[in-house]
């Protein structure tokens, strides 16, 4: 089986994880944001804010890390796999800082294809800030054009989550993943 490869974006602060965390809880495969385990350990490594001080080199790790995740998906015997954040997120945050980037990078972005993608729109409601989440919530909400625009440049259609409670929005999704298998 060859599972569709569902991607769950949104700029930080969205709710991306907590609608992970009940995907999983409802029996869906997920497939976590490699980002925080990316700062961590540059952390141990010396680098306190390694996307500020060298947002290629952390970028690098992203990519390398999402194309290894992206595979992943054979290890799940189910008709969809969930995925928090995809490949174009990491584009879509280096247009956010006007950053130049290896063309490896976009073509990794063209090589490797989702099914779908939910892009979380700014909540300021509920948007909080911690160890890995710097950004204010302006600049959250453009991370989200970014990333709005970076997938629609790969020619993805983001389907935009209402701003409703996780439960609803879970059934959003799953009602539209539904409709397109």
């Amino acid at each position: 089986m060859n599972p569709k490869r569902i991607v769950i974006t949104g700029g930080p602060g969205t709710g991306k994880s907590t609608l992970i965390k009940l995907l999983e809880k409802s029996g869906y495969p997920c497939l976590h944001e490699v980002s925080r385990e990316v700062i961590l350990q540059a952390r141990k490594e010396g680098h306190e804010q390694l996307f500020l001080n060298n947002p290629i080199l952390f970028s690098k790790k992203l990519i390398e890390d999402r194309v290894s995740q992206f595979h992943q998906v054979t290890d799940f015997d189910q008709e969809v796999v969930f995925y928090d954040r995809g490949l174009h997120d990491v584009v879509a945050y280096l247009n956010y800082i006007d950053s130049n980037f290896p063309e490896e990078m976009h073509q990794a972005c063209k090589d490797h294809c989702y099914d779908q993608v939910f892009i979380l729109p700014p909540w300021k409601e509920i948007y909080t800030t911690d160890n890995e989440r710097y950004e204010s919530f302006h600049e959250a909400e453009k991370i989200y054009f970014h990333l709005e625009n970076t997938y629609k440049n790969y020619n993805y259609s983001p389907v935009e989550v209402p701003k409703l409670p996780v439960e609803q929005r879970l059934s959003f999704i799953l009602e539209n993943v539904k409709n397109n298998l």
